[in-house]
């Protein structure tokens, strides 16, 4: 996984930012954290090939917990600068905006 923290603005505050993982056998990736109250058929990654998925998220400034679901696997990310541990007795990737 690779985050890209791309500091476009827009009216409302929010920042985008890119988020993107490797998984190649992943026939569905989706992202869910605390920006989607943990539902994660709300953000749905786009695939770009040979394993890799992107998405682009609007937020406004903040820290948000967050997990890949890959095929219904809930993974950390490999990448994450920090983690925290969840109650499940793993760890949730944390990004800052």
């Amino acid at each position: 996984m690779k985050k890209n923290n791309h500091s476009k603005m827009n009216g409302n505050k929010t920042k985008a930012i890119r988020i993107e993982f490797s998984h190649l056998t992943a026939q569905t990736v989706k992202i869910a954290g605390s920006f989607n109250d943990w539902r994660p058929e709300a953000t749905r990654m786009i695939p770009l090939g040979n394993g890799r998925w992107r998405k682009e998220l609007a937020l406004p400034p903040g820290a948000y917990e967050y997990l890949f679901v890959a095929d219904g696997q809930w993974i950390a990310d490999p990448f994450a600068e920090e983690t925290v541990r969840n109650p499940f007795g793993g760890v949730n990737s944390v990004m800052r905006v």
